[in-house]
C-alpha cells in the first residue's frame, strides 16, 4: 500500500492517484463510529435491482480524471494532514478499483470557478464535486445516476412526542424554517395549517429549536445530521419523522456530471456505480462518513 501523496492545503490544484492509502479514511471512520455507535443507521438506496448496464469492453476511458473541490465536507475537504480527504475520493477510487483501472485515475482538486475550463480540456475529465442537476448544467454535461440524495428533515427536542402524520400533529404549531430557501418553499405549499417562523440564518433558527421559540424546524438532512452531532446542539434534538424527498424542492442529488458527448464514459460509470452498490461498497461509505443517517 502506497502512503498518501502531498496535496498541501496551500496549492490551488492537487492531482492525487487514487492508489492511495486508506488510513486517514480509517481515522475517519473511528471518530463516526464513536458517535453513531448506539445509532441504528438506515442506509438509502436508490438503485432498481433490476436495471442492468452494459460492461465497458474497452479501455478508452481508462484515464478518468477526477474534479472536485476542497471546501465540501465530509464530500471533499482538507484533512488534518492538509491532504485532501472525503467521500467523493473513497467512491472515485472504489469506481476505479471496480474497472480495474485505478492506476491509471487521477482526481484533481480545483477552485468552483475552474471547473468547467478544466471539463474543457480534457474529455475523460468527470465532476464529483456535488454540482447542482438543473436545466442550466444539462446543456454542458449527462450526469450519472444518483448515488446520493439529500433529503430534508424535521428536527424536535427529544422530549417532544410529535407523530407522523406530520402535517396533522404540526397543525397548529410553528415551524423554523430559513428564509428564501426550498425548503420555505415547501412548508408554504404542504404545511399550509401551521405557522412558520421565518430566520435570516440556520443558525439562527437552530438557536430557536433549543430555546423552544419553535416547534420543529426543516432543514437539509446532510446539514441537520451534522449539527445533531455538535457541541452546538447539547444533544437537545432529533430527526421527527422521515425523510421528504422532492425532486421539484430538493433536488435530483448527487451524482457524477460527463461531458455531454461522452456516452461510452457515461455509461462505464454508471456500471461500476451499479456494481459497487450491489457490492455494498457504497453502503460502506455511507457508514463511514455519515454520523446520523440523513433518513
Amino acid at each position: 500500500m502506497t502512503t498518501l501523496e502531498n496535496s498541501h492545503v496551500m496549492r490551488t490544484t492537487a492531482v492525487i492517484l487514487l492508489n492511495l492509502t486508506l488510513a486517514y479514511a480509517v481515522l475517519f471512520l473511528i471518530l463516526v463510529t464513536k458517535m453513531a455507535f448506539s445509532e441504528e443507521i438506515a442506509i438509502p438506496n436508490n438503485w432498481d435491482p433490476n436495471e442492468r448496464f452494459t460492461k465497458p469492453i474497452t479501455t478508452k476511458s481508462a484515464n478518468i480524471n477526477f474534479i472536485t473541490t476542497t471546501d465540501f465536507p465530509p464530500f471533499s475537504f482538507i484533512g488534518g494532514e492538509k491532504q485532501i480527504t472525503g467521500f467523493h475520493l473513497d467512491l472515485a477510487r472504489a469506481i476505479c478499483a471496480e474497472l480495474g483501472i485505478l492506476s491509471a485515475c487521477q482526481i484533481q482538486a480545483l477552485p468552483w470557478q475552474e471547473h468547467e475550463a478544466a471539463m474543457k480540456q480534457d474529455k475523460n475529465s468527470v465532476l464529483i464535486s456535488g454540482l447542482a442537476i438543473d436545466q442550466t448544467s444539462r446543456k454542458k454535461y449527462r450526469y450519472t445516476r444518483s448515488y446520493l440524495t439529500l433529503p430534508a428533515r424535521f428536527i424536535g427536542r427529544k422530549t417532544n412526542i410529535i407523530r407522523e402524520p406530520l402535517f396533522r400533529s404540526l397543525s397548529g404549531k410553528t415551524i423554523g424554517v430559513v428564509e428564501g430557501t426550498s425548503h420555505e418553499a415547501f412548508l408554504i405549499s404542504n404545511f399550509k395549517k401551521s405557522k412558520l417562523l421565518i430566520f435570516a440564518d440556520q443558525k439562527l433558527a437552530y438557536s430557536a429549536l433549543i430555546n423552544k421559540e419553535i416547534e420543529v424546524l426543516l432543514s437539509n438532512a446532510l446539514q441537520g445530521s451534522f449539527w445533531l452531532h455538535s457541541k452546538q446542539s447539547n444533544n437537545c434534538c432529533k430527526f421527527v419523522g422521515g425523510p421528504y424527498l422532492s425532486n421539484n424542492y430538493f433536488g435530483h442529488g448527487l451524482a457524477i456530471a460527463v461531458n455531454v458527448e461522452n456516452k461510452e464514459l457515461l455509461n462505464t460509470l454508471n456500471f461500476a456505480l451499479k456494481a459497487i452498490n450491489d457490492k455494498g461498497i457504497l453502503s460502506e461509505l455511507y457508514l463511514r462518513y455519515f454520523p446520523v443517517s440523513l433518513f
